[in-house]
């Protein structure tokens, strides 16, 4: 509870030091607390696996599930070995889903929520808010839309609850084998919204974009940069003979591609700066071309169509004063171009 008490991210528990929590990106150990020794750990870890989880842990080394304490606080939870010595990750998961206004993202994102079929990327690296926004949509879907939702999540993270919508969510190795099982058998469960917690393999990005292709609206999460990265990754990810027909489905199926880094704010808190790619016609053409580089130039002169690149959100959070220069410039993939932002 001390974790949501102090509005921080993630728990930490390593052996031979204080407990530790993220707050607004820093880590910051509890020196009140004792430092923590293996029997602690060992306990803390069993008490939230059981013992049936516990045996599954040792022997895949590693643990990834979802945990409640009571009403009042909700966990993903990973546990792992460090020299041989148990440590636990928990990362604080609010009940409450906030709307894309509560959380500061650009209000046009709205518009994949509004979508009756495509593919829709919430990408950026670990630890940057895409579980969020993407509950964030999702739930708004379930409020205006009646619909079938069904998320795939390995662990659930935020629990969803049927407003507008069915909505059914599917934990990978509770409630299916994987992701790639889970997201064939949506074809056989007449779905309209599909949610995939992460896309991880050919496999699972395969089936995803087949998904969109067939009349589903997907929203996915990737752990990559920016757009550019994002379909790279993709069409990387397959066999050179497959590329020619995944580039095709991508470029009949994307939607758009919400990347997001959470800047530490001047005044405290995280910040998120966004950046938005809409699928048209020129990034269609772009894809089906392989001319993936030129991404970026569609998003920096698309702003009249609701577009935002990652400079240009950093340089309007600067001039706002919400963050400081030093942080745009660390979390800016091109800092030369910032600074001429920065400066007109």
């Amino acid at each position: 509870m001390l974790l949501a008490q102090e509005q921080g991210s993630d728990l930490h528990l390593s052996p031979g030091v204080f407990p530790t929590i993220r707050v607004d990106g820093r880590l910051i150990p509890l020196n009140n607390r004792a430092v923590l020794d293996q029997e602690t750990l060992e306990g803390y870890a069993t008490a939230m696996m059981g013992e049936g989880k516990k045996a599954d842990f040792l022997n895949k080394k590693e643990a990834d599930f979802s945990y409640e304490v009571g009403e009042k606080a909700r966990f993903r939870v990973n546990i792992y070995l460090t020299r041989g010595y148990f440590a636990i990750t928990a990362r604080y998961i609010p009940f409450t889903i906030l709307s894309v206004e509560e959380l500061n993202l650009p209000p046009v994102i709205k518009i994949f929520s509004k979508l009756s079929q495509g593919f829709v990327l919430i990408v950026g690296p670990n630890g940057q808010g895409k579980s969020t926004t993407m509950a964030s949509l999702i739930n708004l879907i379930n409020k205006e839309r009646v619909e079938k939702i069904v998320t795939i999540e390995d662990p659930i993270e935020y629990n969803f609850f049927s407003d507008r919508s069915i909505i059914d969510q599917r934990e990978v190795y509770r409630d299916t084998n994987s992701f790639g099982d889970a997201l064939r058998s949506t074809f056989r469960e007449n779905v309209n919204v599909i949610m995939l917690g992460e896309m991880r393999d050919l496999e699972t990005m395969s089936a995803a974009v087949s998904a969109a292709e067939t009349g589903h609206l997907v929203f996915a999460s990737l752990h990559t940069n920016n757009a550019a990265q994002s379909m790279e990754r993709i069409i990387d990810s397959f066999p050179p003979n497959q590329q020619p027909q995944i580039i095709s489905q991508l470029a009949n199926t994307i939607s758009g591609v919400v990347s997001q880094r959470l800047v530490p704010g001047i005044k405290g808190g995280l910040i998120p700066a966004v950046e938005v790619l809409i699928a048209n016609s020129a990034v269609r053409n772009l894809i089906r071309e392989g001319k993936i580089e030129q991404l970026n130039v569609v998003i920096d002169t698309s702003q009249d169509v609701g577009m935002i690149s990652l400079n240009k959100s950093l340089a309007d959070l600067v001039k706002r004063g919400e963050i400081a220069r030093e942080q745009a410039e660390f979390h800016s993939l091109n800092p030369k171009e910032l600074k001429i932002l920065l400066e007109e």
